[in-house]
């Protein structure tokens, strides 16, 4: 059996893993890269029309969103997923292809008169729904014998509505090998969506690492999101939300509908600017199954409807989309995406982030280079549609609301196993958080963890694993020039790091100096970097 890691790797987006076993071809993702695309996802090493199936962990964008391309390029196999998954999909790859028709159509107006070559759309709507006609729902817990020799079940990854974490079961050679993708690992207590289902354990797991090397600041989440707003609402301003149309426009509608309830906000009109955020959320109010114990009482208090806001409004048209920013006096604006790289949002946030009465909540990860990392990290001025805007309302950072378990609900989770794995493959992570991550794992549960590049490879022979490394393809010729001396860095950095473990455990006393000696570097680093 191999696995190649096609994508997300050193980078959260773009998740793809491409497996031969049992004398099969499949997939585990294959999703689009979003952000700045600094590293080029490796070539799938196969003709994809090959590809027998796909096992498909939820329907964010960059785990499903170049599915249609695989329809497009041959593949007439089965796409084996839960159903809500299937029902988000609907909505999402026909969003993403009608992206990628416009973007094509908006390129070919200029480029046809400067005398370029036509631009041809990644993949048409036709070409997402001849693809949707390929997916076939599978429920939680239950053994899929996939094709002979390969077996899959679904268990609740708890980070959006039908997210699964996906155990594959491979027999060759009279050996069966026990893996696990995790997909996205989901924060336990968050509204609406049961929590993470505990795992066994596994052979091999191949685990994300998003917010590997953080902790989600533990606070009352409500009391600063009804803060914000009634301070925001008192200057007469609006409180702008860039937030991702499925998942977190429900979390937030749910708290809003708390506060509301609760009398801890006021009654300003709550718009929903996002048709696919509409859809997403009709298709929310339809799967009670899905829903955790709290969100099933509360279902069952409104009369088989989980949310009752009377001030809340979705928008469904362009024209309704501009009339928002027209609307006299405060109101609450939700609107994707939610990294705020693209769509509706950039609207809201030309017409507000000049405006000191004015609120931008960001509520989610946001991705390097994104807009939404930008204003976060502090950006006096952006750049939106070709336009400079100042950026004067006030900016918030509610780390809170994230859909990824942090480090330590990740290691706690993975404690909990009966039986460890032989290694685990560290991916969906930029390379800082992957690799604190992987050396955690090492430290806490004392097994292997690789940190996986573009096109690398692991074969596996029941628990044994060898890896096969590739050279990165880099998009930025830069980070190509870069990747060299990165590298020799990265080794220097080990020794340090062994060095001065070694010190501290000869003198303890000496620990804290050290680490004022480290805070110093660090701080170097840090606005060495924040001044480029």
């Amino acid at each position: 059996m191999k696995i190649t890691f096609i994508g997300a790797t050193h980078e959260v987006t773009g998740s793809c893993y491409y497996l031969e076993a049992a004398g099969r071809k499949f997939l585990v993702d294959y999703g689009m890269e979003q952000g700045p695309d600094y590293y080029e996802n490796a070539e799938i090493p196969v003709a994809l029309g090959e590809i027998e199936f796909v096992l498909l962990t939820h329907a964010h964008i960059d785990h499903s969103g170049l599915i249609p391309l695989l329809y497009t390029n041959g593949f007439r196999g089965k796409v084996y997923t839960t159903r809500p998954t299937v029902d988000l999909c609907e909505i999402m790859l026909k969003d993403s292809a009608h992206i990628q028709e416009s973007d094509a159509e908006f390129a070919n107006r200029k480029g046809l008169r400067a005398g370029k070559s036509v631009v041809e759309p990644l993949y048409t709507v036709d070409d997402a729904y001849k693809a949707l006609q390929h997916f076939h729902t599978h429920e939680f817990g239950e053994m899929l014998e996939v094709l002979p020799g390969v077996q899959v079940k679904f268990k609740v990854a708890g980070h959006i509505l039908g997210s699964a974490i996906v155990e594959v079961f491979v027999n060759e050679d009279g050996k069966t090998t026990k893996l696990v993708f995790t997909g996205d690992i989901g924060q336990p207590n968050q509204p609406i969506i049961e929590d993470p289902e505990e795992i066994s354990g596994a052979d091999f797991i191949i685990t994300e690492s998003t917010y590997g090397n953080r902790v989600h600041k533990a606070y009352d989440k409500e009391a600063e999101l009804s803060e914000i707003i009634n301070d925001t609402v008192a200057k007469g301003g609006n409180v702008v939300i860039p937030a991702f149309a499925v998942g977190r426009t429900q979390v937030l509608l749910y708290y809003f509908q708390k506060l509301l309830q609760e009398g801890r906000i006021p009654q300003v009109p709550i718009i929903i600017d996002s048709p696919m955020a509409s859809k997403a959320t009709a298709i929310t109010l339809t799967n009670p199954q899905e829903y955790d114990e709290e969100a099933r009482a509360l279902y069952e208090m409104h009369g088989n409807r989980l949310l009752a806001i009377p001030n809340l409004r979705f928008t469904a048209t362009a024209q309704e989309s501009r009339m928002i920013n027209e609307m006299p006096g405060p109101k609450i604006i939700v609107s994707a995406s939610g990294m705020a790289d693209a769509g509706r949002i950039l609207h809201h946030l030309k017409h507000n982030l000049w405006q000191e009465n004015c609120s931008v909540i960001i509520a989610g990860y946001q991705a390097e280079g994104t807009m939404g990392r930008r204003l976060i990290e502090g950006s006096k001025q952006v750049k939106i549609m070709g336009e400079d805007i100042k950026v004067n309302a006030k900016i918030y950072n509610m780390k809170g609301f994230s859909a990824h378990a942090d480090k330590e609900q990740l290691l706690e989770w993975y404690g909990k196993m009966k039986q460890p794995p032989k290694a685990f493959f560290v991916t969906h992570g930029e390379f800082d958080a992957a690799s604190n991550f992987a050396d955690e794992l090492q430290r806490r549960l004392g097994t292997a963890a690789y940190i996986p590049q573009y096109g690398d490879s692991v074969t596996i022979n029941g628990t044994e694993w060898n890896v096969t490394t590739s050279n990165i393809v880099t998009t930025v010729p830069e980070v190509a020039a870069l990747r060299e001396y990165l590298r020799q860095f990265e080794s220097s950095y080990l020794q340090y790091r062994t060095k001065i473990e070694q010190i501290v455990a000869r003198d303890g006393d000496k620990a804290a100096g050290i680490r004022k000696k480290m805070e110093k570097i660090r701080k170097y680093v840090d606005d060495m970097l924040s001044s480029l």
